[in-house]
């Protein structure tokens, strides 16, 4: 019984217009009209990645989680039963509205709802980029990642790690606790920040070539008030990104090189460098709210030489750019 990939992100937004530029513009996804007051959006041979549907509130809807078999429906169910939570079996018109063949349903202790889906629906077309890109890294790693704010993680942790089987990477407690879970060989499909907040705070996209997220970082830089972070580094996925302020508020990060783990041999382990090499500053924030404090992390760091493996220590970059130079 696994979850084995992130599969979409549901949005609850009234700003159509703006997410239809950001989206495709912008992340550089294709644009698909549905029926209704809904817009989706695809980075690959899937039906669906990304769904906004034209509700108020500004915030998340729903996640979908990929299952291997049919049968792990069944088998989350029964444990989440057990352990108090209540599951929803979708009908057969919400399967269809979500392209999947089967489907639960349900709340998260703070709220969040969580489908788990089995056997996602294929495109008959190929996908077409709402701006020149090289595409999207998915695949068995799925969508990317989802990170949530998290009021209470001594809740939180239990209901991913235990009931849902959601696996620890890594973990860090300063400048606040942010805890980071794998499913696959991607480095994390989701984490969660210990802000004492609930909501949503960014999901990622994971470009197949580097210059991809330099020309949306370009093209983010144009537009007053859209980045987020700046360009940078992080210190456990390796990502190479930047943040930039979607039209509902919370971030989305743009980027590249992620690191992938053999989840069979990885041992969870506890950071203490902060969350970046160099860069994302945090321009949204005050200097007195955090952001001279990551700031000064960065250039401890620094300061003590903490570098990224080198491209011989790390096949997969190594083959990340042997590919993208062919």
């Amino acid at each position: 019984m696994a979850i084995n990939a992130l599969g979409y992100i549901g949005i609850r937004s009234d700003l159509l217009e703006d997410w239809s530029q950001f989206a495709g513009g912008l992340l550089g996804m294709q644009r698909v009209d549905r029926a209704g007051k809904q817009l989706a959006f695809r980075m690959d041979d899937r039906m669906q990645r990304l769904i906004v549907a034209d509700e108020p509130g500004e915030t998340l809807a729903f996640v979908g989680w990929e299952v291997e078999n049919r049968d792990d429906l069944d088998g989350y169910a029964a444990r989440l039963e057990t352990a108090g939570t209540r599951v929803h079996r979708a009908t057969a018109g919400l399967c269809d509205h979500r392209f999947c063949r089967d489907m639960v349903w349900f709340d998260d202790p703070m709220g969040n709802r969580v489908e788990l889906i089995w056997q996602p629906m294929i495109a008959s077309d190929p996908f077409v980029p709402g701006r020149p890109i090289s595409g999207f890294k998915t695949g068995p790693l799925g969508m990317g990642h989802a990170v949530l704010h998290v009021r209470d993680i001594g809740i939180m942790m239990p209901f991913y790690r235990d009931l849902l089987d959601f696996h620890v990477s890594d973990y860090g407690l300063k400048p606040y606790g942010l805890y980071f879970f794998h499913v696959n060989d991607r480095h994390h499909s989701f984490a969660m920040v210990g802000s004492g907040k609930q909501g949503f705070h960014h999901f990622m996209v994971e470009f197949a070539n580097l210059d991809d997220v330099g020309q949306g970082y370009d093209l983010a830089g144009l537009e007053d008030g859209r980045l987020a972070y700046t360009l940078g580094r992080h210190t456990n996925d390796y990502m190479t990104s930047f943040y930039a302020h979607s039209p509902s508020g919370f971030f989305v990060e743009n980027g590249w090189g992620g690191r992938q783990i053999d989840p069979a041999s990885w041992q969870p382990h506890s950071t203490h460098d902060g969350p970046s090499f160099w860069g994302h500053e945090r321009l949204y924030l005050g200097e007195e709210d955090g952001r001279k404090r990551l700031r000064d992390m960065r250039l401890d760091a620094a300061a003590r030489g903490v570098r990224s493996p080198p491209v011989v220590d790390c096949p997969w970059l190594y083959g990340e750019m042997a590919r993208s130079s062919r």
